[in-house]
C-alpha cells in the first residue's frame, strides 16, 4: 500500500512539472541567478540562466526572462570590466610618466603614425662609427634590436651571438639586413624582433652587470665587448616595452568591452521597439 502511494505521488509530480514545462522550476533558477546579478557574482548568474534551456526546454516564460536577464548580466560584467580597466590604465599612465623622460621619442608625423622610442645614448647622433647592438621600442610596445656594424670590411653579417663565458645567445639569421656606405666605409644593419631573438634580449638583461661579448657573424665574424651604456639601454628599453605593451593590451580589452555593450544595447532597444508595435 505505501508503496503504491509513493508511486502514485511521484507520478503526481513528474505530471505536474510536465504540465507546466517545469516554470515553477525555472522561476526559481531565475531568482537566484538575479540574486547572483546583485551580488555580481556574474558567472553563477550564466550558469543559472543557462541551465534553464537545458533542464527545462519548454518553459517558454522563462527561458524568454531568462534572454532579458542574460542581457543585464552582460551589460553589467562589461561596465564593471571597463571600470576595472580604466582603473589598470591609470596605473600604467602613471608608471609611463615616471620613466618616459628616460627615453627619446622619433617620430615624424609626416610619415609615421608610431613613433619609436631610443635610449639617448643610442641614438644616431651619438652612435656614429660605432659597432654595436641598438634597441628600440616603438609606441605600441613592440621591441626590437639592431645590429649595426661599421668596423672595416665587409662582414655581409645576418647575426649577432653574446657570451659572457661559456653561456650565450645567438640570433637566428635575420629577415631584415641591408647594407650601404658612407664616404667608403662598409656600414651593416640587421634587425630582430623581441621573440625571434633567439633570447639575446633576455640575455643581456640577465647579464647586465656583467662584461658582455658581442659577436658579428656573418661571411667573417667581428667581435667586441658591449659598452655598459648599451647594455643599460636594452635593459631599460624592456622595461619600457613591457609598460607601454600592457597599456596596448589594455586598449583592446577596452574596445572589445564597448563594442560588446552596444551590441547588447542594441538587441535591448529592438527588443523594446518590437514589444511596443506588437
Amino acid at each position: 500500500m505505501k508503496k503504491t502511494t509513493l508511486l502514485a505521488l511521484m507520478a503526481v509530480v513528474i505530471l505536474t512539472a510536465c504540465g507546466d514545462g517545469g516554470e515553477k522550476q525555472a522561476q526559481i533558477r531565475l531568482q537566484k541567478a538575479e540574486a547572483a546579478l546583485q551580488q555580481e557574482n556574474f558567472s553563477e548568474a550564466k550558469l543559472q540562466i543557462d541551465s534553464i534551456k537545458i533542464l527545462y526546454p519548454k518553459a517558454f516564460e522563462a527561458r524568454k526572462q531568462g534572454i532579458k536577464l542574460m542581457q543585464q548580466v552582460d551589460l553589467k560584467e562589461q561596465r564593471k570590466t571597463l571600470v576595472y580597466l580604466d582603473s589598470m590604465m591609470s596605473v600604467k599612465q602613471s608608471q609611463l610618466d615616471s620613466i618616459k623622460g628616460r627615453f627619446v621619442l622619433e617620430k615624424d608625423t609626416a610619415y609615421q603614425e608610431i613613433g619609436n622610442y631610443f635610449y639617448p645614448t643610442q641614438v644616431v647622433e651619438k652612435s656614429l662609427g660605432r659597432s654595436f647592438l641598438r634597441g628600440q621600442v616603438n609606441e605600441l610596445g613592440e621591441m626590437s634590436l639592431t645590429s649595426i656594424y661599421c668596423a672595416g670590411g665587409a662582414l655581409h653579417h645576418t647575426a649577432v651571438k653574446v657570451s659572457v663565458g661559456d653561456t650565450f645567445a645567438e640570433t637566428p639569421a635575420s629577415k631584415d639586413s641591408y647594407e650601404t656606405t658612407d664616404l667608403g666605409r662598409v656600414i651593416e644593419k640587421a634587425d630582430y624582433k623581441i621573440g625571434e631573438d633567439g633570447g639575446v634580449t633576455n640575455f643581456i638583461v640577465a647579464n647586465q652587470d656583467k662584461n658582455i661579448q658581442l659577436q658579428f657573424i656573418g661571411d667573417k665574424t667581428y667581435r667586441t665587448a658591449m659598452q655598459k651604456n648599451d647594455r643599460i639601454a636594452i635593459v631599460e628599453l624592456t622595461g619600457l616595452a613591457r609598460i607601454l605593451s600592457a597599456m596596448e593590451e589594455i586598449r583592446k580589452q577596452q574596445k572589445e568591452a564597448n563594442l560588446k555593450i552596444q551590441f547588447v544595447t542594441r538587441k535591448i532597444e529592438e527588443a523594446a521597439e518590437q514589444a511596443t508595435t506588437e
